[in-house]
């Protein structure tokens, strides 16, 4: 499996994607941008810890609502800070090249953080927006969908906490995969994402893969999504069933530079028109 850089171009990204189901980009930020990501994302986890960070989600759930870095109640120093990681010409640049679309096309989705738990910790099986019980016809129907949005983990230190089994997004599930216990530690054809401080991976939602948390070591990651204008509902659900649209238009980005600030306003302006989300439901529930 290859391991692309930011100078890779967006055809062997989206190949990659394709064909694997995850791509690693490695070195995608400056370690001065490393530097103030850790800081703001030191500062969201000694808040939640102190209890002073409401929106969190603590071990074991597993599925939604997840928090948002980007929610108005996060110190606006942080929340800035979070804000150009997130809009930045990095991440944007890698999101459009994997998605082949414009800037414009862009909808402003889900950001939060996953952090050591205080316990060792795994996640179960699965695939994000496609339950267990999906027959193998209907898993296929689902999974041959066009994609309509990236999601990414950028560590912030080293991390090897996602397990995936490559090609999984592009199959149903096998009748072993389908018995095996949903915690299962040795399924056939599993790899473990190892990243490196300042790298990303893409990765499909849908394809097979679980997290698992070793308590001593230290971990901040940033875990978010971005969608392209013109989804289908169940996307629209699988975002807005995190509650972002009860708050989402009382988000300010004037703080950021000019282009970005246009951007983040336009992405904003694109997840609003998909409604609040009111009763919704939920792709899972634990």
């Amino acid at each position: 499996m290859s391991e692309p850089t930011p100078l890779t171009p967006a055809n062997e990204l989206r190949a990659s994607l394709t064909r694997d189901g995850f791509v690693r980009i490695p070195n995608a930020f400056s370690p001065s941008d490393l530097a103030r990501f850790r800081t703001a994302a030191q500062h969201a986890t000694a808040r939640a810890r102190a209890g002073e960070w409401p929106f969190v989600r603590t071990v074991p759930k597993q599925f939604p609502p997840w928090p948002h870095l980007l929610h108005p109640s996060m110190p606006a120093a942080d929340r800035k800070v979070f804000a150009e990681s997130y809009f930045g010409d990095v991440m944007v640049g890698a999101v459009t090249a994997l998605l082949d679309c414009r800037r414009d096309d862009l909808v402003m989705e889900l950001y939060n953080m996953l952090v050591c738990p205080p316990k060792d910790f795994a996640l179960r099986w699965h695939r994000d927006d496609i339950g267990p019980d999906v027959p193998a016809d209907v898993e296929l129907e689902r999974l041959g969908e066009p994609m309509m949005h990236a999601q990414w983990n950028l560590a912030l230190y080293p991390d090897s906490s996602l397990v995936v089994v490559p090609g999984s997004h592009r199959r149903s599930r096998t009748e072993q995969e389908r018995k095996a216990d949903p915690y299962e530690d040795e399924m056939p054809g599993q790899v473990k994402v190892s990243m490196e401080a300042g790298d990303i991976v893409f990765y499909n939602n849908n394809i097979l893969h679980r997290g698992v948390y070793d308590c001593k070591a230290e971990r901040l990651t940033l875990h978010g999504t971005m969608g392209l204008s013109g989804a289908d509902p169940a996307r629209s659900r699988n975002i807005l069933q995190h509650g972002i649209g009860d708050w989402a238009a009382e988000c300010d980005f004037d703080c950021l530079p000019g282009h970005m600030a246009t951007l983040a306003t336009g992405m904003q302006r694109r997840l609003i028109g998909m409604g609040t989300g009111k009763e919704v439901g939920f792709s899972q529930q634990d």
